[in-house]
């Protein structure tokens, strides 16, 4: 060991003082090409260790190990904002004793200031660091671009380990994270790779059902009257969501409309709205592509956030409270406008609210697109297995065999009226979708709760039981 920096995982994790039943911390924006939770976990596993708790900002495919690590007992407790299926089959099926808990990207950092989460070693990557822990991830062979995830952890942990694979001569610059929060840095070969930042969800839909989708999705923004100068938006990662976007940037063209500012979860499509001058600023919370990486490391008007800056609700100001409009997915959505993006119609945990909660209430209008049904499966249903976002959030429903207005909203649903939109009354949707698929049978659990579902204050919203094998 030379000031911080330490020849190994297992010498930092021997320094930090890592006991059974602890607390140890991961972030996700290399996503789906992640290595360093799984190089964490194994050698932890290697050297022993038992009861270890994880938090994570989010659970994904590379993230697969802790299915293993669960079922032996060296995880017994997980804390983050979204899973995926290689993991929460793991915890459908009950393998982890206590529940895990579910957040959303704005409460995680109020959790973690607060103490309710509380981390005891935070390993943080980064894609490029100096000796003294100074860390950004723009820069080296595995860069992934905003660390806005990774803030809270570096701030609040008691112990923090960064991770790299590219030690540059002290100091680095620029710095998204300085040294003064790090109290370790390990020089590991890989970090990850990059390519696994974009994963399938962020690519437009070339399918046609999804384009018609998505224009009328477009089409209810601008009858809605918030695309303007000065309009603020952002879009979740879907197929669906991304192509509304491409709608919306032909209308901003014609119209020549320059919005204020794109929030993310940045993707290539987002930055080319910027780069085509239709909007000022870009603020960034997480790339979800290497050109959105590029953006950030070039563009002075690409503006890294932490996550708190992001969405924390408990704050005065967050940059999603000053949302004109967001457009959202769902797995499935009910008359009463609640939305699950946490399980499958099987019950089983494949994914979670994200942003997706914080953004919703956030913003002036909130539009869920979606297909009628999938896989002869309805999605307009008369209750949700599980709630994620609350019906109290959500403005509108956009289908492609009609559009459904929030009863609440009925300014809005009478603009999208006169704009000819083909609004009806969801229960018609849900209808609809019983008659091409017949009614679904409700999904059967078992009494045991396996996840708790928390909305963006932090608040239980729902519970998760374990689903019958």
């Amino acid at each position: 060991m030379r000031g911080k920096l330490v020849q190994s995982l297992q010498e930092v994790i021997k320094l930090c003082g890592l006991r059974d039943g602890m607390t140890v911390s991961f972030h996700h924006h290399l996503r789906d090409g992640d290595h360093v939770l799984p190089m964490v976990m194994s050698a932890i596993e290697r050297m022993g260790f038992k009861d270890i708790k994880v938090s994570a900002s989010s659970i994904h495919n590379s993230h697969g190990c802790l299915a293993d690590l669960i079922k032996k007992k060296v995880v017994t407790g997980l804390d983050t904002n979204f899973v995926h299926s290689c993991v929460g089959e793991t915890l459908s099926k009950g393998h982890m004793e206590e529940p895990a808990i579910v957040r959303t990207h704005g409460n995680r950092p109020h959790a973690l200031e607060t103490g309710e989460i509380g981390i005891d070693i935070a390993f943080v990557a980064a894609s490029a660091a100096d000796e003294a822990g100074n860390m950004n991830g723009i820069d080296g062979q595995s860069s992934f671009g905003s660390m806005g995830l990774a803030y809270a952890d570096a701030w609040y942990a008691k112990k923090v380990v960064c991770v790299t694979d590219y030690l540059v001569s002290y100091p680095l610059t620029p710095v998204s994270i300085p040294e003064i929060y790090v109290d370790y840095v390990v020089k590991v070969d890989c970090i990850g790779d990059p390519k696994g930042i974009a994963s399938g969800i962020t690519k437009v839909t070339q399918d046609a059902l999804g384009l018609m989708i998505a224009k009328t999705a477009a089409d209810a923004v601008i009858a809605s009257g918030y695309l303007k100068d000065g309009f603020a938006f952002q879009t979740g990662g879907g197929r669906i969501s991304l192509a509304a976007t491409q709608f919306l940037k032909a209308e901003m063209l014609k119209k020549k409309i320059v919005g204020s500012f794109i929030l993310g979860g940045l993707n290539s499509l987002l930055v080319d709205l910027h780069e085509s001058g239709l909007f000022e600023t870009i603020m960034d919370c997480q790339c979800l592509d290497l050109k959105a990486v590029e953006s950030l490391k070039k563009n002075p008007n690409h503006q890294e956030i932490s996550a708190a800056w992001y969405a924390d609700h408990h704050r005065p100001s967050c940059v999603c409270k000053r949302l004109d409009a967001v457009i959202l997915g769902a797995t499935e959505i009910d008359t009463d406008f609640n939305v699950n993006v946490h399980t499958d119609s099987n019950g089983i945990i494949m994914g979670g609210s994200g942003g997706h909660s914080d953004i919703a209430n956030g913003a002036k209008l909130t539009i869920v697109v979606t297909p009628l049904v999938r896989a002869r499966t309805p999605i307009v249903v008369d209750r949700v297995t599980t709630k994620t976002t609350p019906g109290s959030d959500v403005d509108v429903l956009v289908t492609q065999r009609g559009v459904a207005v929030n009863p609440a909203r009925g300014d809005l649903a009478q603009k999208l009226k006169d704009a000819g939109l083909p609004v009806k009354d969801i229960g018609q949707l849900r209808d609809l979708a019983q008659k091409i698929c017949g009614q679904r049978e409700p999904t059967k659990f078992k009494d045991k709760v396996v996840a708790i579902v928390k909305d963006r204050l932090g608040l239980p919203i729902d519970q998760i039981r374990q689903v019958y094998d």
